[in-house]
């Protein structure tokens, strides 16, 4: 067993850090010092990739369109308008009265019909930022990680700044990165920090990539549960070893 932040560090070569998930049921925010993760200063952020999907449905079905399109949003449908057109908007509000920084792109659905994303490109991942549009009322992912670091010590603040890492498959849209250092800027404005945003282009999978390498090395070996332990003790060990 490891912590899934601990793991997503270690794919990027690190043991200390902050680790931004945004994966498909929960988001989280876990600060790692020396390989251990800091409770207190942990977030959890209930808006994730699933989430999304259904927003982009509700957004989908909430504009004009034709009476066919609620039957062609299948759920496998709904995964690749998130996954291939979807961005992140660096301006929000700008991009709202704009109706986006980027063109409407189309989409042909297995059965030949055509799906038309204008604003719902950026729409659909804004509620990692805003929780409010899904009416949740937590802060925002990037407030998380503001609230997580301010639980730390100055002088390790100083080095988490340097060294936030992203990973899970939500934090794959195009433009997340910029904009969580964006934020993260704003809200540091004036402490006179340098603030690092690292996104791996393989960072969907970075917990089961920081796991194989985690799991390779020989301080991995009191996390472990052997096989024999499981045959003499039963499933029930894992609540009294770890």
């Amino acid at each position: 067993l490891a912590n899934s932040g601990f793991l997503s560090l270690c794919a990027h070569g690190r043991v200390t850090g902050l680790a931004v998930e945004a994966g498909a049921a929960m988001s989280h925010v876990t600060p790692v010092c020396e390989g251990r993760s800091l409770r207190r200063g942990t977030r959890c952020l209930g808006v994730a990739g699933d989430h999304l999907s259904r927003h982009l449905q509700r957004l989908l079905r909430d504009s004009p369109a034709e009476p066919w399109l609620p039957q062609a949003l299948t759920k496998k449908v709904l995964t690749q308008l998130k996954e291939q057109y979807c961005y992140v908007s660096l301006d929000y509000e700008g991009d709202l009265r704009e109706k986006g920084s980027q063109p409407p792109a189309r989409f042909q659905t297995p059965d030949g019909r055509w799906i038309t994303l204008g604003k719902e490109r950026f729409c659909c991942p804004e509620p990692l930022f805003r929780p409010e549009l899904l009416q949740h009322s937590c802060p925002g992912l990037h407030q998380l990680a503001g609230q997580s670091l301010h639980t730390l010590p100055e002088h390790l603040r100083r080095n988490m700044l340097g060294n936030i890492v992203l990973s899970g498959g939500s934090s794959m849209f195009p433009g997340f990165p910029e904009r969580m250092c964006l934020e993260l800027n704003a809200l540091f404005q004036g402490a006179g920090v340098h603030i690092e945003v690292l996104a791996n282009p393989r960072r969907s999978t970075a917990a089961w990539a920081g796991g194989a390498m985690a799991a390779s090395l020989t301080s991995f070996r009191h996390s472990w549960m052997t096989q024999d332990e499981y045959q003499e003790h039963g499933p029930q060990y894992v609540h009294t070893k770890f």
